[in-house]
C-alpha cells in the first residue's frame, strides 16, 4: 500500500494509531471520526495514500463511493438513523490531507442547517450562463 509518513489516515490505515474500525476490505477502510457532527458519524478512506478527490484514479472511485453507499445504508439500519449526509472536502477544510468521505446519520430535527454551505445567487442570467460555460470548458465539453 502506498503511504505518506506523518499522515494519521496512513497510520491509522496501517494499525500504527488506534481507531473504531466499522469497515475493513482490500481497498477502503472504514472508522468512526474522533469528532462527529452526529454519533455514528464515519470516515472512509482508500487504504492507498490520496490527497484529495481529483487525484483518486478512476477504479478507485467505485470502490469507495460503493463503501459509501453502504455506509450510508449501515446508519439507517444499524443506528436507527432515518438517513445520511455524506461530505467530501478537497483542500479546503480537510483537517487529514487523505481524502476521506464523511457518512454523517441524519434524523430530522437533528439541527444540523447550513452546516457547510452559506447559499449565494447569482447577480442575472448572463453571470450564470458564464459560470456554466466555464466549468463546461474545464470539463471538456
Amino acid at each position: 500500500m502506498a503511504r505518506l509518513d506523518g499522515c494519521l489516515f496512513c497510520g491509522i490505515v496501517a494499525g500504527e494509531r488506534p481507531a473504531y474500525v466499522v469497515l475493513d476490505e482490500p481497498d477502503v477502510l472504514g472508522f468512526l471520526d474522533t469528532r462527529p457532527v452526529f454519533k455514528g458519524h464515519v470516515l472512509l478512506v482508500p487504504r492507498d495514500h490520496v490527497g484529495v478527490l481529483p487525484d483518486l484514479p478512476a477504479p478507485g472511485l467505485a470502490t469507495l463511493m460503493g463503501a459509501a453507499q453502504r455506509a450510508a445504508g449501515a446508519v439507517v439500519d444499524g443506528l436507527g438513523a432515518q438517513g445520511s449526509f455524506l461530505a467530501v472536502n478537497n483542500t479546503v477544510s480537510q483537517s487529514v490531507p487523505h481524502l476521506h468521505v464523511h457518512v454523517v446519520p441524519r434524523t430530522k430535527g437533528d439541527g444540523l442547517r447550513g452546516f457547510f454551505w452559506p447559499r449565494t445567487r447569482y447577480a442575472d442570467d448572463a453571470e450564470a450562463r458564464s459560470y456554466a460555460a466555464r466549468l463546461r470548458s474545464a470539463l471538456g465539453g
